[in-house]
């Protein structure tokens, strides 16, 4: 089991007048090669829950376990777990620190005492994982790269360090609609190619119920429903009165519906309602 967490319990600013209490009583285990999409109302504690998958964060009270290993035991190399368990923020310039992309790339596995060739080729490697030609971007300037490139950037340099688990908070903020497209694309490569666990923060219900097989929901610290996509968006009164909505395409769906189309429930992605429509159409065809 990658992740396990037990009763976590987390305060920001613990043992001041200040002090509040974030995470409640969480329980959740993260099994090998899932894709978990994390979602809640703003400030809801998902990125707080996601940085203790890794260690950015130590529970206050309960347990957080990484491939068994307890990340608040003092004996724990903390490290070990952040190379298991890879984080991308938001922005990528948080993590983009190195003059070239080759070179920011190569920094985690350099920390690794791994040797030049073996740096070398974990670099190309999570360089060709994430669309970025190497002969092309190895010795680009970071700060002349697009924002889908700079995510794109970003992912690699947590790949080539091997981690088990990918944890994404909310990567596609602020790109535009192809540069959304793209990233998405990798990460269901990713998944789907390399079988590697993923944890999806998003703000955008039409992303999750794209690539998402689970979905966390997160609403004032504690989990408000887990389960399937599926089974999750089917309880839209609930998401509704914690302030999330459906998808825009099972909203449209949906409305057709209500017109007369004879469609089914559950559509949660562009190519699925696509198929129906066409489908229904061809069938209303057929009878005339």
């Amino acid at each position: 089991m990658p992740i396990e967490v037990i009763d976590l319990n987390h305060s920001f600013k613990e043992g001041t007048p200040f002090e509040k209490q974030v995470l409640f009583d969480i329980s959740l285990s993260i099994a090998e090669g899932e894709f978990v999409g994390i979602i809640g109302p703003t400030r809801a504690g998902k990125t707080t829950l996601a940085q203790h998958f890794n260690a950015l964060h130590i529970p206050h009270k309960g347990k957080v376990l990484v491939d068994g290993w307890d990340t608040s035991n003092k004996k724990t190399d903390l490290m070990t777990i952040r190379h298991r368990v890879g984080y991308v923020f938001q922005n990528p310039e948080y993590q983009l620190f190195a003059p070239t992309v080759g070179a920011d790339i190569a920094f985690g596995p350099g920390n690794q005492q791994l040797s030049r060739e073996e740096i070398d080729k974990r670099v190309r490697e999570a360089m060709a994982l994430v669309g970025l030609d190497y002969n092309i971007f190895y010795d680009r300037d970071i700060f002349a790269l697009s924002g889908g490139q700079k995510r794109r950037a970003a992912i690699a340099g947590v790949l080539a360090c091997k981690p088990k688990v990918l944890v994404l908070d909310d990567i596609t903020a602020g790109l535009d609609p192809r540069g959304r497209e793209e990233i998405l694309a990798v990460i269901q490569n990713l998944h789907n190619s390399q079988n590697i666990t993923i944890v999806f923060i998003s703000n955008s219900m039409d992303e999750v119920a794209t690539v998402a097989q689970r979905i966390i929901v997160i609403n004032n610290g504690k989990i408000f429903m887990d389960g399937s996509t599926r089974e999750v968006f089917s309880r839209f009164n609930e998401l509704r009165s914690i302030g999330l909505e459906l998808p825009e395409v099972t909203v449209f769906i949906d409305k057709l519906k209500d017109a007369g189309f004879n469609l089914p429930d559950g559509i949660l992605s562009v190519n699925e309602a696509l198929l129906s429509i066409t489908a229904t159409l061809r069938e209303m065809e057929g009878s005339r």
